[in-house]
């Protein structure tokens, strides 16, 4: 979605009964938020006076549609043919101003409408139609023939057609057959590379990538008024994605302030001419991402965009065009498959906009293809967060359906969903664009499709415990959840689920046959690059951290129901730090998880219950909060000694009389042979609260209560199946006693590695402990002689 500004002028004592009406018929409260929530300076031009209830003709229809917009856009002037998404206007924009036009213009539009075709004068004719406007005549053309001037530019022709998706898709397809003739570019690496959509998630990171892979230099064409804006727009693009923007990156890009929206680029003939010379490749990423917008407000982006850069491959030196598409184009129910060869949807039977302009821009650039142009389709699927930064792109479709999965923690019954982490979509793009034999092709840069199933056990791993339900069920329980208590991250999925055109699409994306890439999986094996990637728990985990941080997802805590939970007896005595007498001590506490994604991410264990000790108090004092660390510092032993800790606990204790105490505990391993003692034997320290320890001791868990309490003993949420209560057990358990098994094996280990250790300076400093010993025999011998 584009990026949402704020700004609107609002007089409070006018009648809002139109935006209540409009929440009724399907907004939700949360739109409501946004509509009264939002103010704009009223500096756009005034809409042109009326009398009556409305517009009398469709041109005044227009005019008002048009003023009212420009309040939105910070008082842009908006012509009856600008599509208004494309002048700036966000999805939020479009509620509002539907509700405005119907208060204060007289003009009732629905949402669908504003999405289907954003141009005023489509609009006003819409209105008009459905108003029963007598004398109204035919929609006025919809396509944008690209015709050639003197000079051998692109450019815009008034339009021509009917306002039909298909015959509008049909003109634009025929635009192709306007482009020049070329011959085949050289197959070499590029040595200046032009880029569109570097301020997007996957263009700012194939960007990084094409540094990285070449030495090429790359010209950004950023949208923007001019050189130092766009440069500050790419600039701070790169931060949000934790991507660099440091001296020797810019040193290597040039940004250029342009639009492939318009002729030419939006650049002066010289900038034109000098582009069409200088550089040697083209890589196409920019796309109008919107799954509410019609195939009109999409095509100016994602079809007329790519045309005028194959214009720019074939003028001057050809160069190869590099094209990213989307597996969106297969988004047909009941397509078979989806290889990179097989025949994609049929544009018939795809219903969302977005569908359509991909697969638009796919024909297009193939009808161009026929007069010489190299193209090569790169084809991602969802791109998911980066496996190592965790960055991800908040306006993705797969984003808005994790933090639904994770909020709420339900997941549709889906097939399979093709997502691929967004590190290893760029740099298998990057490698295609950088080697010649491999232009002219089909890829699928979707990864490993994840499976349900797989999603599952991902979601366990992050803590969080969902639960399968049907589509459709899974859609009406979003939507009531969103209505009851709107969430700010979740507007744009329930945006989707509520409208019909976009639930289609995402009934395609989740119910479609996973994507096959042959082709794509030979590439990586011939260059050794890395193999297709799942986007598994690990990778998942570091994007789920920074959506929690961002305060999309909430992950578990200990202040949720515990996950998984035992009781942990220990008994033994302890004694003044000064003094030599002891009394006994028992510790009752219960051990719990929030998730395995507590331990698996920090090895953390809540602590709960009481210690009863004479010489602290006579009655039990209780843990107000405890945490066990599991192997801290991976079992490093403290100040280069000889043990190596297993556990460290935490206890903050109070008595009956409000007296605060701490408690601090380590179980350590040594090299020797008693390990079963080592890993029950706890090593206390306690001292009252903000004062050094005052007692110190032993304790240990009774062998005999060690399986009852700690193994058999194991309770797991009751919310779960039994099969995942199971599940939870062994899980825990297999990583427990890995983790005790590495502690108790590396005090063993570091003494057989000192043993063997022959590098010089061990030898040496073997020796140098041989000589010292042997000068101190010599001086106690002279001593005793």
């Amino acid at each position: 979605m584009p990026e949402t500004h704020i700004g609107t002028s609002r007089n409070r004592d006018v009648d809002r009964r139109s935006e209540g009406e409009l929440i009724e018929a399907g907004g939700g409260r949360r739109q409501a938020a946004d509509l009264l929530a939002r103010f704009r300076q009223p500096d756009a031009p005034a809409a042109p006076a009326r009398t009556g209830t409305g517009p009398r003709t469709v041109e005044e229809a227009a005019a008002v549609i048009a003023a009212t917009a420009s309040r939105f856009l910070r008082g842009r002037h908006t012509d009856p043919e600008l599509d208004l998404f494309d002048a700036g206007l966000t999805s939020v924009d479009a509620v509002e101003l539907v509700a405005e036009l119907a208060r204060e213009g007289g003009v009732r539009l629905s949402l669908d409408d504003v999405f289907a075709d954003a141009r005023p004068a489509r609009l006003a004719r819409r209105w008009a139609e459905t108003s029963g406007l007598p004398d109204v005549a035919p929609l006025p053309a919809s396509g944008t023939d690209l015709v050639s001037d003197p000079a051998g530019a692109v450019v815009a022709a008034e339009p021509t057609g009917a306002d039909d998706d298909i015959e509008m898709i049909l003109a634009d397809l025929a635009l192709a057959d306007r482009l020049p003739w070329c011959d085949a570019p050289e197959p070499r690496e590029p040595t200046r590379i032009l880029l569109t959509g570097a301020t997007g998630f996957l263009g700012g990171h194939l960007l990084l990538d094409l540094l990285r892979r070449s030495d090429a230099h790359v010209v950004c064409l950023v949208r923007a008024a001019d050189e130092e804006a766009a440069e500050n727009r790419l600039g701070a693009a790169l931060n949000r994605f934790s991507l660099p923007w440091s001296a020797e990156v810019r040193r290597r890009v040039t940004v250029l302030a342009g639009d492939i929206r318009e002729p030419r680029l939006g650049l002066s003939d010289e900038r034109w001419a000098d582009l069409a010379g200088g550089v040697d490749s083209i890589v196409n990423v920019a796309a109008a991402v919107d799954f509410l917008r019609g195939y009109p407000s999409l095509r100016r982006t994602n079809v007329i965009g790519p045309l005028r850069l194959a214009e720019l491959a074939m003028t001057g030196p050809p160069k190869p065009l590099h094209h990213v598409s989307s597996v969106a184009v297969f988004n047909e129910l009941g397509i078979e498959s989806m290889g990179e060869d097989d025949p994609v949807a049929h544009i018939t039977r795809l219903v969302a906009g977005y569908d359509k302009s991909k697969w638009a821009g796919e024909a297009a650039l193939r009808r161009a293809s026929e007069h010489g142009l190299k193209v090569t389709i790169l084809r991602p699927g969802a791109i998911a967060g980066h496996t190592r930064t965790g960055a991800y792109n908040p306006q993705d479709l797969s984003t808005g359906f994790l933090t639904a999965f994770s909020r709420y923690r339900t997941v549709p019954a889906f097939r399979a969903m093709n997502t691929a982490p967004v590190d290893w979509v760029s740099r298998i793009g990057a490698a295609i664009i950088c080697t010649p034999e491999a232009w002219g092709q089909n890829y699928h840069l979707t990864g490993r499709p994840d499976t349900l199933p797989e999603l599952r056990r991902d979601m366990k791993v992050a803590g969080m415990n969902v639960r399968v339900t049907g589509w459709e069920q899974w859609r009406a329980d979003i939507l009531r959840r969103q209505d009851a208590d709107p969430l700010p991250e979740l507007e744009f999925v329930a945006r989707l689920l509520r409208s019909s055109t976009a639930t289609k699409l995402c009934e395609g994306l989740m119910f479609g046959p996973p994507a096959t890439a042959e082709r794509t999986e030979a590439f990586i094996a011939r260059h050794d690059l890395p193999e297709p990637a799942r986007y598994d728990s690990r990778a998942q985990l570091r994007t789920v951290e920074r959506m929690a941080g961002d305060g999309r997802v909430k992950l578990p805590d200990r202040d949720d129901a515990p996950y998984l939970w035992f009781t942990e007896t220990t008994e033994g005595r302890i004694g003044g730090v000064d003094d030599v007498g002891e009394s006994r001590c028992t510790m009752s506490l219960t051990l719990s998880i929030a998730s395995m994604y507590q331990v698996l991410q920090h090895r953390r264990i809540d602590v709960s219950g009481t210690v009863r000790c004479n010489r602290l108090h006579p009655q039990p004092l209780t843990v107000r909060q405890g945490e066990i660390w599991v192997r801290p510092d991976e079992g490093i032993p403290h100040q280069h000694g000889t043990d190596h800790p297993l556990l460290r606990y935490r206890l903050a204790l109070v008595d009956n009389d409000g007296q605060e105490w701490w408690l601090e505990g380590w179980k350590t391993a040594r090299a020797r042979r008693d390990l079963w003692r080592q890993s029950r034997t706890l090593e206390i320290t306690v001292g009252r609260a903000g004062e050094p320890a005052s007692f110190a001791g032993v304790v240990r868990v009774p062998a005999a209560s060690y399986v009852r309490e700690q193994i058999d003993g194991i309770h797991v949420d009751p919310r779960l199946s039994p099969q995942e209560q199971r599940l939870a057990k062994l899980t825990w358990l297999g990583w427990f006693f890995v983790q005790m098994g590495k502690g108790l094996a590396e005090p063993g280990m570091r003494a057989v590695a000192d043993l063997l250790d022959l590098r010089r300076d061990a030898i040496d400093r073997d020796r140098d402990i041989l000589r010292r010993k042997i000068r101190k025999l010599s001086k106690d011998r002279k001593r005793l002689s």
